[in-house]
């Protein structure tokens, strides 16, 4: 009868075996060693582009969430602003920048309308920048120099039209909200007045309440402290409800049936971003917007946090790109 040796009773194999388990041994601490070298993120300050100019509503919301993360994630986080083209300049260069985690951007809804309103786009915003996480939601107002002879939306309608042509509209910028909620107000209403674009909220609000300019649409945040102190007249709010900040300001659809614009901003990073990094900032983010005192704060503005998930806000802003594309084409909107 033979006998089938054991791998312990071979000096060869038991040398083999060794040399095995030398190699896992030194293979495991390589492996090891690699994790422990990757860099902790963040160890350099992060820039936060907003791609509008200082003073606007999307500049005083970059500001106020970057200094909340400042604090907790251990890296200041600096504002640049990078105004123009209705937004597209300042969003194709976080776009086209490294991947680290180091450019970040400030993203307004234009990143949902511009692809419609733009007959060339720099860039694709469902494809070239990778959500980091949802801010918040916020209404216009529809201001007007305190000189316009109207009170209410009903009465500048008909003001703007037995003017036909020879009023004005300021806004943000080209493709922004601010310029196609007018566009919006001129169709509802059949309005004849002409747009007179600006490189952000703050100059196009100076210039309208210097007279140049009769009309704007804004955000709150921007515009609420000029209501209050009387320096312009609101005549309305472009969500379909009341605003918890300012709950004696009529929604413009109590005028014209239907109207709702909520205008939104959001964090996103390039395209390529590890995910390890969108998760430190997207977790930076919710725990700031989830603190009492900043929510309060927020809210005090008009602004309705809204924090969640790197995938919630990808869904969310494909769905509103769906959306705008029909009322850019609708109002027959379009920049070339």
């Amino acid at each position: 009868m033979s006998v089938i040796p054991t791998v312990a009773t071979t000096p060869v194999r038991r040398r083999a075996v060794a040399m095995l388990g030398t190699v896992a041994v030194v293979s495991s601490m390589l492996m090891g060693s690699t994790v422990l070298a990757q860099p902790a993120y963040p160890t350099k300050p992060i820039r936060l582009i907003v791609p509008f100019a200082a003073g606007g509503t999307t500049s005083i919301l970059a500001r106020l969430l970057a200094d909340r993360m400042s604090q907790s994630i251990g890296q200041p986080i600096v504002v640049d602003n990078r105004p123009g083209a209705g937004g597209n300049v300042g969003m194709d260069l976080v776009a086209k920048a490294e991947p680290d985690g180091y450019t970040i951007l400030m993203g307004p809804i234009g990143l949902a309308i511009n692809p419609a309103l733009y007959s060339k786009m720099p860039f694709d915003p469902l494809k070239d920048l990778a959500p980091i996480g949802l801010y918040g939601g916020v209404p216009n107002l529809l201001v007007v120099n305190p000189s316009v002879p109207a009170t209410n939306l009903a009465e500048f309608i008909a003001y703007a039209k037995s003017n036909p042509g020879k009023l004005n509209y300021a806004s943000n910028g080209n493709g922004t909200s601010s310029h196609l909620a007018a566009e919006m107000l001129k169709s509802a209403a059949g309005l004849n007045i002409v747009h007179v674009p600006y490189k952000g909220g703050a100059p196009a609000l100076q210039e309208m309440m210097g007279g140049q300019v009769t009309m704007l649409f804004d955000q709150m945040p921007a515009v609420l402290p000029q209501v209050k102190s009387g320096r312009v007249r609101v005549l309305g709010v472009s969500s379909i409800k009341h605003s918890a900040a300012a709950p004696d300001i009529p929604p413009i659809a109590d005028t014209l049936p239907g109207f709702d614009m909520l205008v939104w901003f959001g964090l996103l990073a390039p395209q390529g971003t590890l995910s390890a990094i969108i998760g430190k900032l997207n977790g930076e983010m919710v725990k700031a917007l989830n603190e009492p005192a900043f929510q309060a704060q927020l809210v005090g503005m008009g602004v309705t946090p809204m924090p969640g998930s790197p995938e919630t806000f990808s869904r969310y802003l494909q769905s509103e790109t769906t959306r705008w594309a029909k009322v850019v084409k609708d109002a027959g909107a379009r920049i070339d």
